[in-house]
């Protein structure tokens, strides 16, 4: 098949790019850096082109709920008609576990918008929810470390391995539009604090953690909100088995 992956050039793009390429299929990279601008549309019915499925893993910038909603809208709304334009018979989105649960985030806010006007659009679709990814835990605490410290929410998360995410993504994109699909998950929840010390002393870092729900994060996200549901899609990749890939030898 001759398949699009929008952000193309981001962690979860790149694996997608990589699997479906395993696979044998022809594929298309969308991004910016490489000539396709989807919050203009320049580009888009060239890439398009002969297109039969299409997925959907980029990422907003860091704005406020207004701009971020408006962002991804924008890009959505031109994939989408691209994709109708040319004929797309499959559009993959990834999006997150949990995001109807949250309030107040503006990434969340984004995500919403973007799975309210894929499931109403005019192209044939299916939505993958996932939980946060392993390396997420050191993502936020990057977010705020200045000086050795960094605050980061105490969240209870089940993350998933970037590459499982991809294998998933490339599974679904050759197959049929399925609508919503299961959440899809990692084996085990974990507590995000410990997950970000981990992840950064197997680095070789030492960065005093601090717990705070007044950040990015807030109450709103804690307890079972960002888990799966029961019916999920469990990935086979634990994060210890993550975690020892990323050591430092």
């Amino acid at each position: 098949m001759r398949i699009a992956v929008a952000g193309a050039t981001g962690a979860i793009g790149s694996l997608t790019v990589a699997a479906l390429e395993r696979g044998g299929h022809d594929v298309v990279r969308i991004s910016r850096s490489l000539g396709v601008d989807l919050l203009t549309g320049d580009g888009l019915d060239e890439a398009l082109g002969g297109v039969e499925a299409v997925v959907d893993a980029t990422n907003g910038p860091a704005a406020d709920v207004d701009e971020t909603v408006a962002y991804f809208g924008a890009t959505t709304r031109n994939l989408l008609a691209a994709g109708e334009r040319a004929g797309v018979r499959h559009h993959v989105l990834l999006s997150i576990v949990g995001i109807d649960r949250v309030e107040g985030n503006a990434h969340y806010a984004g995500k919403r918008e973007q799975e309210r006007l894929v499931s109403a659009g005019p192209v044939p679709w299916t939505i993958v929810p996932a939980t946060q990814f392993h390396d997420f835990a050191e993502m936020v605490a990057g977010w705020t470390e200045r000086d050795g410290v960094a605050t980061i929410a105490p969240l209870l998360v089940q993350p998933i391995a970037p590459a499982d995410v991809a294998g998933i993504l490339a599974e679904v994109a050759v197959g049929e539009p399925q609508g919503r699909h299961a959440d899809v998950a990692g084996p085990e929840p974990q507590d995000l604090v410990d997950m970000a010390r981990r992840t950064l002393r197997a680095r070789g870092r030492e960065v005093k953690l601090v717990p705070t729900w007044s950040g990015l994060f807030g109450p709103g996200m804690a307890g079972n909100v960002l888990l799966p549901g029961g019916n999920a899609r469990i990935a086979p990749t634990t994060f210890d088995a993550w975690l020892e890939e990323q050591r430092v030898r």
